[in-house]
């Protein structure tokens, strides 16, 4: 019997091996297979190799000028080779394809897909065979076997064939190990395995930050860095977000009807580059006015990246659930709903605040509204607002104006719960540009 496994097996043909890699072959156990085989008039031999898809072949052109002493023979013998590209022959790149002189590299997210082929080289039938193919990972080991049941027989000269595939899921070493049972005709059962170790890597570094504003939306900036040798094209990176969210993808340029992403035409990520993805989530409607289920969720969704290699060759990850910090917002959160950007000096203009009750009890809220060098609050201080039930928020307008020019600071506004004699300080809440309305623009 004879067991040759072939890993990635190429859409090109072939009518015979030419080589194979000697460093795959377990001396020892090919010898005691010899040695057994001689005592059983058997010829048991196990081979396994690896094929990968081929790379586009490369030339390194050589040129000079027609006064030099080679003339145009460089020229001729470029239009001549058949590896280059007929019109543009000063090009690296070739129209043939290289088959790979090393093992190459299998990346996590990657699908393993491997041609297995059972030959018989004896001169008898052997009956009752049994190919079972595993994959023994750091956590578990995996069947993948298309069929378990057995060949009933298997005559001279004939082979028995399968494909395998698996996505694989995890990083580290990883062990393949093929078994063949069968039956002699003297009814003797005999078994053989062969086990083949390879190496699964990362092929992207990915790392996450998280940004909450005050309006309950969450900011997320992936950086996706490619750490392998070569070049990928990023066909998707999306966002699935939590159920209570809702994404927003900030990485294209509305121009028209479609939008142009920010990162060009061509989504190529070059070896050890780095590129950033922004999303934008918001609290669904159903849940955004529960403040405090929005204050303790921390888990906002996972990132599903899709890209391809050489010749097309997909991989795709999906991180685990990401978790950000949840925001403190203490007992009482104030927050403002609507403030203009510009205002002019000595102007009341009008701000809305919303109060919500982050606590677990109810609230009886006292206003007090305190001036400081630039902002003079307009009304009454002191004024009571009423009682506020656990995750109950109320909207509350207000009046003020600024006597400084320039960036100003709202600041001053004090909360006092009236039940615990509790006072909370809200400083710096906002921001607002003041500006003379009576000066002219030339000035």
């Amino acid at each position: 019997m004879k067991l040759v496994c072939v890993q990635r097996y190429l859409v090109i043909t072939f009518h015979r091996i030419t080589q194979f890699d000697r460093t795959l072959w377990n001396d020892d156990y090919v010898e005691y297979l010899f040695v057994s085989a001689k005592t059983q008039q058997w010829r048991n031999s196990i081979g396994l190799m690896r094929l990968t898809k081929p790379t586009l072949f490369t030339n390194m052109p050589v040129t000079c000028e027609d006064r030099d002493l080679p003339g145009d023979l460089f020229g001729r013998l470029m239009k001549e080779d058949p590896s280059t590209i007929k019109g543009a022959e000063t090009l690296m790149l070739g129209e043939m394809l290289t088959l790979p002189q090393n093992f190459g590299n299998i990346f996590l997210g990657e699908t393993f897909s491997s041609y297995i082929s059972v030959h018989n080289d004896s001169i008898q039938v052997v009956k009752d065979i049994l190919v079972k193919a595993d994959l023994q990972t750091s956590s578990q080991r995996l069947n993948l076997s298309a069929s378990n049941n057995a060949v009933t027989e298997l005559k001279p000269e004939c082979c028995i064939d399968d494909v395998i595939h698996h996505e694989v899921k995890e990083i580290g070493t990883h062990i393949l190990v093929c078994a063949v049972s069968y039956t002699t005709q003297a009814g003797e059962k005999l078994y053989f395995r062969k086990f083949f170790k390879f190496q699964v890597l990362k092929p992207l570094d990915v790392k996450t930050k998280f940004y909450n504003a005050e309006t309950d939306e969450v900011f997320l900036e992936a950086q996706i860095q490619n750490i392998t040798t070569s070049p990928m094209f990023m066909e998707k990176v999306s966002l699935e977000p939590s159920m209570m969210y809702n994404v927003t993808e900030l990485n294209t340029v509305d121009t028209g009807d479609e939008g142009t992403s920010t990162f060009g035409k061509m989504s190529y990520l070059q070896p050890m580059d780095t590129r950033q993805y922004l999303y934008c989530l918001k609290p669904k409607p159903e849940f955004a006015e529960k403040a405090g289920v929005i204050k303790g969720v921390t888990v906002i969704g996972k990132l599903d990246i899709v890209w391809k290699t050489n010749l097309g060759e997909r991989g795709r990850l999906q991180t685990s659930q990401l978790q950000r910090m949840a925001p403190g917002y203490g007992d009482v959160r104030l927050s403002l709903e609507m403030i203009p950007d510009t205002v002019n000096l000595e102007e009341p203009f009008d701000i809305t605040c919303k109060i919500t009750n982050c606590s677990e009890r109810t609230m009886d809220l006292v206003l007090e509204m305190c001036n400081t060098r630039s902002i003079h609050w307009c009304g009454v201080s002191g004024r009571q607002l009423g009682k506020v039930s656990p995750s109950a928020s109320l909207t509350l307008p207000l009046k003020l104006l600024s006597s400084v020019q320039g960036l100003q600071s709202i600041s001053g506004l004090r909360l006092t719960d009236t039940f615990l004699k509790r006072t909370y300080e809200y400083d710096d809440i906002a921001q607002v540009c003041v500006v003379c309305p009576y000066m002219s623009r030339e000035t």
